[in-house]
């Protein structure tokens, strides 16, 4: 069986009628032989691609995924046929040979073993698939067994769903991590080719440093997604306030580029954003100024602006809105005066998008160099940092003390009365871009926000001097003192 890629070039010479309604770039899978059809009816094949053509609307719209999607149910097909059975057997059949996966994911070669969690989230694709056949009448049996629990969500009780073929994993919060405010700190001296000292690294011959500290430090400060900042615009960058404010300064994250298509409205902190224009104005002005690259053939023809706004621009002489620009069509951006549209770029002006390898070297430098302790460090590791500092700020009262200040000099009234009224469980929500305050509450205690707001409440109280550390260890040993005494 082979899993191919859909593409609609030249569907004219197909001898259709009409251009045929499959997603561009969808994986599908096929047969030896290219058949998708026996005299019986549609091969399972044809049943998993027409399941995936259906994916952007059934849960997963983004295309980077349709790709693990279709291999999670190609892979369990293809284990199943080894042992005879067929992906619309029986269900005893089904659930014999569920056994024997688990198994194989969890004991067998090296290369085929699962993480818990990547088990867990197979199950999560495969029970879909099921239920999904189900419900289009291709079976009537899936391989899983359910039981029936009760979760407590955001203050209400509901009954679950919870599949028994899932298998445990450890605690949520020790799973994903976050750089601390000294590490943060080290991390943007380590992009910016410095030692942890502040001094220049003699030893370091890094490229493009402006550009790594610049746009390193405003995902710490924004929280954006790596698609996202990776694929954002020049001219997308909000413009730099006359004067520096302790507030923050709005950032619209446009819906092309965002998990689900969806606008929405992140901030950024002044200096870092000053330090992102410093960037825009001087390096990446030297960079794309007169430069002659252009798009490789692969990602297709040109896109040449001619004229342009925060907005949209002039595209091949028409008029467009960069919210409907995707990532791909982004990178194909040629400005009026020579290179890349992208904010981030080579020294030639050609776009720059391998920001997970540049995240990762750099910590490698500063755990061999500097810091033993430092952390492995991807894009998504600077957004769980921005949530945690922002959460902590926003506990603290930093922002709402700032905007007490803002609404004295009657500046930027909006968003002083935003951060006075709002909780900030629901600040975080909206800066994050999930769709409730209960992903967000998930989430947090994913990253373990139960320790760092202890250590901020002795914090807070010895500075303000409401906590007597002293008496409360006292007041500790006296209640194990009482526990002896009727022991």
């Amino acid at each position: 069986m082979e899993q191919m890629f859909y593409s609609s070039d030249a569907w004219e010479s197909w001898d259709l009628a009409f251009k045929p309604a499959i997603p561009e770039g969808m994986p599908l899978l096929f047969d030896d032989d290219l058949l998708l059809e026996d005299p019986g009816g549609p091969r399972t094949a044809a049943v998993v691609n027409r399941w995936a053509c259906e994916l952007p609307v059934n849960g997963c719209p983004a295309p980077k995924s349709w790709p693990y999607y279709v291999r999670t149910v190609r892979e369990w097909m293809e284990f199943a046929a080894e042992h005879g059975v067929t992906l619309f057997d029986s269900r005893d059949r089904l659930k014999s040979v569920l056994g024997a996966y688990a198994v194989h994911r969890a004991t067998g070669p090296m290369d085929s073993r699962f993480a818990a969690s990547t088990w867990n989230q197979s199950m999560g694709i495969l029970s879909g698939f099921y239920r999904w056949a189900m419900a289009e009448g291709y079976t009537t049996a899936e391989p899983f067994t359910y039981k029936q629990a009760t979760g407590y969500f955001n203050g209400q009780f509901r009954e679950v769903s919870v599949n028994r073929a899932r298998r445990r994993q450890p605690k949520e919060h020790v799973t994903i991590k976050y750089l601390e405010e000294d590490f943060q700190d080290l991390f943007l001296k380590g992009l910016a080719g410095l030692r942890g000292d502040g001094e220049p690294d003699p030893a370091y011959r890094g490229r493009e440093l402006a550009r790594n500290a610049a746009v390193g430090r405003s995902v710490l400060s924004n929280g954006l997604r790596c698609q996202e900042f990776t694929y954002l615009l020049v001219c997308e960058i909000p413009p730099l306030p006359e004067r520096r404010s302790s507030l923050p300064v709005s950032f619209p994250v446009p819906a092309g580029v965002t998990k689900g298509t969806k606008y929405r409205e992140s901030w950024i902190d002044y200096d870092a954003l000053a330090e992102l224009h410093g960037y825009v104005d001087l390096e990446r002005e030297m960079s794309v100024y007169g430069s002659s690259w252009r798009p490789p053939a692969r990602w297709g023809d040109p896109l040449m602006v001619t004229e342009f706004d925060a907005r949209g621009g002039r595209i091949n002489g028409r008029r467009v809105p960069w919210e409907l620009m995707t990532p791909g069509q982004r990178r194909r951006l040629v400005g009026p005066d020579g290179g890349s549209m992208l904010l981030s770029v080579w020294g030639n002006g050609r776009p720059f998008t391998s920001w997970p390898s540049v995240f990762k070297r750099t910590a490698n430098r500063i755990r061999e160099r500097f810091e033993p302790r430092f952390p492995h460090v991807a894009p998504h590791r600077l957004r769980h940092s921005m949530a945690m500092s922002t959460m902590i700020r926003l506990v603290r009262g930093y922002y709402e003390q700032a905007a007490r200040q803002v609404r004295d000099a009657d500046d930027d009234a909006g968003l002083a009365l935003y951060l006075r009224k709002t909780e900030p469980l629901l600040i975080l929500r909206d800066l994050l871009g999930h769709s409730s305050a209960l992903t967000t509450e998930k989430y947090l205690h994913r990253i373990d926000t139960t320790r760092i707001f202890r250590e901020l409440y002795s914090q807070v109280g010895r500075e303000y001097g409401l906590l007597d550390e002293e008496a409360a260890v006292r007041e500790a040993a006296e209640e194990f003192d009482d526990e002896l005494e009727y022991a």
